[in-house]
């Protein structure tokens, strides 16, 4: 096993996030592209492993999770915004995994680093069409772009205790001032279920007459959000999190509205360091109720792969270039932990 950098001493935060790269004008300035974003993920997911150290069987970041089951029953509204089978009723099961932050698998719940957590969705309606959701509990995304992150993760590489000051991160949070602002939109809760999750990047609802609308999303508990203090997270046990989501369940099912934020003309789809305003229309797109845990949460968690451009028709990737990065990292991620 790779020994893993000191990360408590480096980054008290830490993250990871992939639309399939837009048309261009030429094949070779496409397989171009294809090959600088896959190079760009392979470095990705090397440096990851170099912060968090190499763990056969494992995801390169968000190691540590629960696989749950339950169902997605959508409102009469988001039929009228997307013609996609997910949307147009009934209810359809659903795959979610909840997980920490960082490539550590034995990882602290209530650790800081342990933020954002994650919610993974994979929507399985009858006819096939399967959705694939990821979501964090940031707000807003520390970086815009695929190499920005790979830079970031670098520089913690370079940034451990005999680092000159500024270290290299230090320098590359100074140079993108949204990263530690979205780091600090990260919080700890009392339940994987009592927690806000957001669609960092944008999508788009497409209805039966190809009208588009951009769109986020965001997860919101049923039964409100609950935060602990520094001091009452760091006093929980180990597993609380990844123990309490299975014993919830086994007493009652956990809930949340899906919500899509509309944007208005002139929100920018493809940075998602920017977060639109709160005054933008939520849209409910329905109800995800989570009722079991799966009996082998560790086994079934290594086959799930959740990609953000597996989407049905009625729901299309933005131009946010860093669906096609989280794609590919995801990808290498997924090949490596099969092996």
């Amino acid at each position: 096993m790779t020994q893993a950098l000191p990360i408590q001493a480096i980054l008290r935060r830490t993250l990871l996030g992939g639309a399939l790269v837009l048309a261009a004008p030429a094949a070779f300035v496409q397989k171009a592209r294809a090959q600088d974003a896959a190079t760009t993920a392979e470095q990705t997911i090397a440096a990851m492993t170099k912060i968090f150290g190499d763990h056969p069987g494992k995801r390169s970041n968000h190691a540590k999770g629960v696989v749950v089951e339950g169902s997605f029953t959508p409102s009469a509204d988001a039929k009228t915004l997307s013609k996609a089978s997910v949307f147009a009723g009934p209810a359809v099961p659903v795959t979610v995994r909840f997980s920490d932050a960082t490539g550590l698998p034995q990882i602290p719940d209530g650790a800081p680093e342990a933020n954002p957590h994650g919610l993974s969705i994979k929507f399985k309606p009858a006819d096939g069409t399967e959705m694939d959701v990821v979501a964090n509990s940031l707000k807003f995304f520390p970086v815009a772009t695929g190499e920005e992150f790979r830079d970031l993760l670098v520089a913690i590489t370079r940034s451990g205790p005999d680092a000159q000051k500024p270290t290299p991160v230090e320098q590359f949070m100074a140079a993108h001032p949204s990263a530690p602002k979205a780091l600090a939109t990260a919080r700890t809760p009392s339940s994987f279920g009592r927690q806000v999750y957001h669609g960092v990047n944008a999508f788009l609802l497409v209805d039966a007459v190809g009208k588009r609308n951009a769109f986020r999303y965001r997860f919101v508990p049923v039964a409100g959000e609950e935060i602990l203090s520094a001091d009452d997270a760091k006093a929980k046990a180990p597993n609380y999190l990844v123990e309490e989501m299975p014993a919830r369940l086994a007493k009652e099912p956990v809930a949340f509205r899906v919500e899509a934020q509309i944007a208005q003309a002139g929100d920018s789809t493809k940075d998602s360091t920017i977060p639109w305003p709160d005054d933008r229309r939520f849209v409910d797109l329905g109800t995800l109720t989570l009722t079991k845990a799966v009996p082998d949460s560790q086994t079934v968690e290594k086959a799930l792969l959740f990609m953000p451009n597996n989407l049905p028709d009625g729901v299309e990737v933005s131009d946010d270039p860093l669906i096609d990065a989280r794609v590919q990292a995801y990808a290498i991620s997924f090949g490596r932990r099969s092996q």
